[in-house]
């Protein structure tokens, strides 16, 4: 279990559902790990689940403004940085009529403006052959109802994947993403999805169920390892067939 020996890693949004599971996978393969989050009840949570090794952080995704403090804490603490996971958003399910300018802006703002320049932020501290690994989706690539400005969003993510990986590619840091289907974390619960509305979307599933965070994680892991050195730009779908049957 040394897949991730001496790496140092930052998790954004890893106090819960599948940044938590990739925290856990991260610390068991060897891997020196910062995550982050906003929710002062997940941050406990997270620090009593994750132990001691792991540093727990506050930290808003969606806040330009404090992606410079992250990276500075980041490299007070590690110095540099071997792998990034992109994982912090915003899951926002609604139709086109109901869409408010506010909460546009704040998808977009956590799902792609705060991130955005984290990376910035990040950038003079990457260690030579860095891993990014970005959390695309599903909804990037299939027409469902309610998801326009969340798979806006991911889209965009995915575009990034193409574009940085071009500029960085001089550099040795590599860029990939895993892009899920439905994952059972408490995202559906929050969202005020009933039983019926699961099974709808499990419906939509050609392997019939949702998928775990587990399952998530071990292909975070993957691109995470230098098992992925010669992926780039790739994208990884753990969607059980969603986008590809």
């Amino acid at each position: 279990m040394d897949r991730l020996k001496g790496k140092r890693a930052l998790i954004t949004g890893g106090t819960s559902g599948i940044g938590l599971a990739t925290a856990q996978r991260f610390a068991e393969e060897g891997a020196r790990v910062i995550v982050t989050g906003s929710n002062p009840k997940s941050l406990d949570a997270a620090r009593a689940t994750l132990g001691e090794s792991v540093l727990v952080l506050a930290s808003d995704a969606g806040n330009v403004a404090v992606q410079k403090d992250l990276a500075t804490a980041v490299q007070q603490h590690f110095g540099q940085l071997d792998v990034l996971f992109v994982n912090a958003g915003v899951a926002h399910l609604q139709p086109l009529d109901q869409w408010t300018e506010e909460a546009f802006d704040r998808s977009f703002a956590i799902n792609v403006k705060g991130p955005y320049f984290l990376l910035q932020a990040l950038l003079p501290i990457f260690a030579p052959a860095a891993s990014i690994v970005l959390n695309g989706s599903v909804n990037a690539h299939v027409g469902m109802a309610g998801t326009s400005v969340y798979g806006a969003t991911k889209a965009a993510v995915i575009s990034w994947m193409h574009t940085l990986s071009g500029e960085l590619i001089g550099r040795g840091i590599r860029v990939n993403a895993v892009s899920a289907g439905p994952i059972d974390t408490p995202l559906y619960s929050k969202l005020g999805i009933g039983q019926e509305g699961i099974q709808q979307v499990r419906s939509l599933v050609p392997l019939g169920r949702f998928g775990t965070p587990a399952e998530f994680a071990n292909a975070v892991v993957f691109f995470a390892s230098d098992e992925s050195g010669f992926c780039v730009a790739s994208e990884l779908m753990i969607d059980g067939g969603m986008s590809g049957i």
